[in-house]
């Protein structure tokens, strides 16, 4: 059993970083590889930090991992030196730790019961821990194919190769059916390729999950846009059923401040994917940083991902702005109590990096000269709520202040599915959201068409996006054969455990 006390002898300790100075010169991960020697010493400390508790609020479907990860008994595998068993039982419940391990932000470690208090030392690390038995089962070889050892008979034809996708594909081709990914794209990933930078996640962890996938029997069909190049009447006749997997890219643009038409003002996406492209040798990217002062529109994730790849192609300066005030260090109960996803200050590595993040300033104005934006206006403000509940951006001050501004990035989030032949085709309406909805059985108003990930959810974390695919997998294997021993972690109308 694990160690009660482990958390009283040894402190939270995160993964050590390579210098900034050297990471910024680069593209590879940020992390320092120390050698699986010192890796799995040093993880087998943070293991043993997990009591294994009577309630284990980390893996709970509302408040921690949808996915349901049997953290504290890979804790424990781990804590033993027992990896190859650590890694059966988080494959078990994860297609892909080796994503979530780099790229979730770990709901699980905020629900942790040692995250209630600050004199607790802090979550257990599960993340790192995570990512370690991912890494480390790649090393020793014990990650291999799982073939069908029969087969239904059955089509399925899945519509995006995300994370959701690709999950859905894994469980139905070891399920027996015979799954084809269709991806617009010239390469395989969705955001996981071109929307996450590779200093986060290198390409070569897809790549290797994407030739088990192949090898298991999924086959993949890349450069197809399903609805024009693959007409919704072939698709029909070919499959005996559809998985949705297209994600929710159609990004969030502000269409209201004065100057948005200048030349050097772009969605977040157009400077991320043509980076990504580069990375893949695709020659040098038509948006680029580099000389230039840059001004980051937006606090998030994205946000965080266009600020390291600015710093990484030569800006001048870099600048992150964000409407909503400084959020604390430490939880604050009264506005997100233990085990919710708390409101804390987030700094990611590329934070580290250089440049400068600004809290509660708006864009009045981006300025430009000859067409070409040269600086943007900025002044207080607070985001309040009006009395029917809308957020609004209230001015805090009459005073601006300009800044130097070559390159506008505008990471304000996503609106939802794109307006896409293949839906018009199938018959498909998007909901207020911008989404596709569907019933409890995951399937949308189009008979035998199903949905999962950000197409069904809107933008949410990759943990979500698998826990859906592996869910949507369990709806369409029932759907072809009347039952299905497939894991359904989730639920349609599954939503995380907040306060409202």
């Amino acid at each position: 059993m694990a160690d009660p006390q482990g958390f009283l002898k040894h402190t939270r300790a995160e993964a050590k970083k390579r210098p900034a100075t050297e990471r910024a010169a680069d593209w590879d991960e940020v992390y320092l590889d120390q050698g699986p020697e010192v890796r799995e010493a040093q993880v087998r400390v943070q293991a043993t930090r997990c009591m294994d508790c009577g309630v284990p609020f980390c893996h709970s479907g509302s408040a921690g991992c949808p996915l349901g990860n049997l953290i504290p008994e890979w804790n424990d595998l781990v804590r033993r030196g027992d990896w190859e068993s650590a890694s059966h039982r988080l494959h078990a419940t994860n297609n892909f730790p080796e994503f979530t391990g780099r790229l979730c932000p770990a709901p699980c470690e905020a629900a942790c019961v040692l995250a209630i208090t600050p004199d607790a030392g802090g979550a257990v690390a599960i993340k790192r821990v995570e990512q370690a038995i991912a890494d480390t089962a790649w090393e020793n070889g014990s990650v291999k194919a799982s073939q069908s050892q029969v087969s239904s008979g059955k089509k399925v034809a899945i519509v995006g190769s995300g994370p959701a996708g690709l999950a859905a594909a894994q469980q139905l081709t070891r399920a027996g059916h015979e799954v084809t990914v269709y991806e617009r794209d010239d390469r395989l990933g969705g955001l996981l390729r071109y929307g996450i930078p590779e200093f986060k996640m290198e390409k070569k962890v897809l790549d290797r999950r994407l030739a088990q996938l192949r090898k298991e029997g999924t086959r993949f069909v890349t450069g197809c846009e399903v609805g024009v190049d693959l007409t919704v009447e072939e698709l029909r006749a070919s499959f005996d059923a559809v998985v949705l997997a297209v994600g929710a890219l159609r990004g969030r643009d502000d269409t209201t401040t004065p100057g948005r038409s200048l030349d050097g003002v772009h969605l977040a996406m157009e400077h991320l994917v043509p980076a990504n492209r580069a990375c893949e040798g695709d020659g040098a990217p038509a948006i680029s940083a580099a000389g230039k002062h840059v001004v980051v529109i937006g606090g998030g994730d994205t946000g965080a991902d266009c600020y390291g790849t600015a710093v990484r192609q030569g800006a001048l300066s870099v600048t992150q702005l964000d409407q909503y005030p400084q959020p604390p260090s430490q939880r604050d109960d009264a506005r997100s109590p233990w085990p919710v996803w708390p409101w804390i200050l987030r700094t990611y590595a590329a934070h580290e990096e250089g440049g400068e993040r600004r809290f509660a300033v708006a864009v009045e104005e981006f300025t430009g000269e000859d067409g070409r934006v040269t600086a943007v206006k900025l002044r207080k403000v607070k985001v309040q709520r009006d009395s029917t509940g809308r957020r609004v951006v209230v001015p805090m001050s009459e005073e601006f202040e300009e800044l130097p501004a070559d390159l506008v990035l505008l990471a304000i989030g996503f609106e939802g599915v794109e307006q896409m032949p293949l839906l018009d085709g199938l018959g498909i309406s998007l909901s207020a959201r911008s989404t596709i909805s569907c019933g409890s059985d995951w399937q949308t108003s189009a008979p035998g068409v199903f949905v999962c990930g950000d197409a069904h959810r809107g933008a949410s974390l990759v943990v979500w996006a698998i826990a859906e695919g592996r869910s949507v997998a369990n709806a369409v294997d029932r759907h072809l054969t009347g039952s299905s021993d497939l894991p359904s972690p989730v639920i349609p109308n599954q939503l995380p455990l907040a306060v409202v």
